[in-house]
């Protein structure tokens, strides 16, 4: 096996609509305490987001893609209120499973979970203060483009896309660190394979440069992890 070479051949376990309901389940609700410890958020939100918000001096309205169990909307809720933000918060996923997931978890306030994708909220008209995502761009494949224009059509604001950067560093100490947390998920397995279908930044920043490559920035705002950056379109 070779981490010098993206493998976006690989299929996640979760993503396989006949998988264990019960794994499956516990492996989004277990994501909380994971993307706690690993995604870097909570410097993204400090570094990036409360400091979009707070400079809007009104209330504002942020979307979560591919929002899976809802973990991220609810951190990110939480820091929101604690810093005396006025926020609304959506999140969407179209996968049935992963909405179930969502909509069963304590009450979010301010918060609502939609079955839809992108492409379904642009054609309604939608539009928020800042649109998100975490772990989503490495499963797209081919489709990384569409997405990322869709995202930038639904912002008025700041755009940010979070995701792992693919190193044998990153892959040897997650194999090590997810054990406590693995029984009774696809936590293992799913995250050594998102690790070798991630980008690098040079990846990353070569695949969304698209017609005009002024539009997106990718950062590196903790170890391990990336974060493309743009400003929305709408």
């Amino acid at each position: 096996m070779s981490l010098a070479v993206r493998d976006d051949r690989l299929a996640e376990l979760m993503d396989d609509p006949a998988c264990d309901p019960d794994l499956l389940r516990a492996t989004l609700v277990r994501f909380g305490t994971v993307n706690r410890l690993v995604s870097g958020w909570g410097v993204v939100y400090r570094g990036r987001l409360r400091t979009h918000l707070a400079a809007l001096g009104r209330p504002a309205h942020v979307l979560d893609i591919g929002s899976g169990g809802g973990d991220l909307v609810a951190r990110l809720a939480a820091a929101a209120r604690r810093d005396g933000l006025d926020v609304t918060w959506t999140g969407i996923d179209p996968d049935l499973r992963a909405h179930e997931v969502a909509v069963a978890r304590t009450p979010i306030p301010g918060a609502t979970f939609r079955r839809a994708d992108a492409a379904t909220l642009v054609a309604e008209g939608l539009t928020y203060d800042a649109v998100l995502s975490n772990h989503v761009l490495h499963h797209l494949g081919d489709d990384l483009g569409h997405f990322a224009e869709e995202s930038l059509a639904l912002s008025r604001g700041i755009v940010l896309h979070s995701d792992i950067a693919r190193s044998r560093l990153a892959y040897g100490l997650y194999a090590v660190g997810i054990t406590p947390f693995q029984r009774g998920t696809f936590l293992r397995t799913d995250g050594l394979r998102s690790i070798r279908r991630s980008y690098t930044r040079t990846e990353l920043t070569a695949a969304l440069k698209g017609d005009d490559p002024g539009v997106w920035s990718v950062e590196r705002p903790v170890p391990f992890r990336l974060v493309a950056v743009a400003r929305g379109r709408a």
